[in-house]
């Protein structure tokens, strides 16, 4: 017993050293990342060819256009944080998803169900903000991390070798807020998600879309709870907390759009 835990701490301590500590863009927090950051660009590439395979392509001009518009216009600004981002925006036609998520590499997906809430470039900029934000700030490699040390190594240990089973690639995916889509959840922290709000509304600043914009918009998907929340607000703070948040955040981004 205690030579198996004595390599699984000794195996974690080496994955420590090997990757370690980042340092999230815009707030300059330190997070622990476990997982090479290519590894789990590859991987996401792959899991979004899949679900591209097996979940119908919204065709929808008018949505289509929006998504690629404003996706490349939040792309260039989060570049300096994402360099070897391939970009990719695609819609998928559920209506009953009022949902969005971005994956490793710049895999950016908004349903269909989304466009209920979203009224104009802005709000689709806030919505896209805030999920490029995650991927940036390396949130889901967070997430990921903290299972790798509750696994005692184990995972750790096939991430190191590339060895992935299905149940791994699951858990990536699941990490990234696509876990409604594979029926796997691994919500992000009330942190994480005041932390892409905060990185969201600054890169859509940044972009040119006026952050003030993010208040309506959250108050109306704070209306569309109606019982259970959508997936997309599943993990998130209270509507009441994040206004509060975003208002105390906004002078900055304000500062930032006029200065841009």
């Amino acid at each position: 017993m205690f030579t198996k835990y004595f390599l699984t701490s000794l195996l974690v301590g080496l994955m420590l050293s090997l990757v370690g500590c980042h340092t999230v863009p815009q707030t300059g927090r330190s997070a622990l990342h476990l997982v090479p950051s290519e590894q789990l660009a590859s991987m996401a590439a792959a899991q979004f060819g899949q679900l591209k395979q097996d979940t119908p392509i919204s065709t929808d001009p008018t949505y289509n256009a929006m998504a690629r518009r404003v996706g490349e216009r939040i792309a260039y600004v989060a570049a300096p944080d994402m360099p070897n981002a391939q970009w990719e925006f695609v819609v998928f036609d559920d209506d009953e998803q009022i949902n969005a998520f971005a994956m490793p590499g710049g895999k950016v997906a908004v349903y269909t169900g989304i466009f209920k809430v979203v009224k104009s470039d802005a709000d689709l900029a806030v919505v896209m903000g805030h999920e490029v934000a995650h991927v940036a700030a390396g949130h889901g490699n967070e997430r990921i991390s903290q299972q790798v040390l509750a696994a005692g190594g184990a995972l750790a240990l096939q991430m190191g070798t590339r060895d992935l089973d299905s149940s791994d690639r699951q858990l990536i995916m699941a990490a990234y807020g696509a876990g409604a889509t594979i029926g796997v959840m691994l919500p992000y922290s009330r942190y994480h998600e005041s932390e892409a709000d905060e990185i969201g509304l600054i890169y859509a600043a940044k972009a040119g879309y006026d952050p003030r914009a993010a208040l309506g918009f959250w108050e109306r998907m704070e209306a569309q709870k109606n019982g259970a929340p959508p997936e997309f607000l599943s993990t998130h703070p209270s509507g009441s907390t994040r206004i509060r948040k975003l208002n105390e955040l906004m002078p900055k981004a304000l500062e930032i759009y006029k200065n841009r």
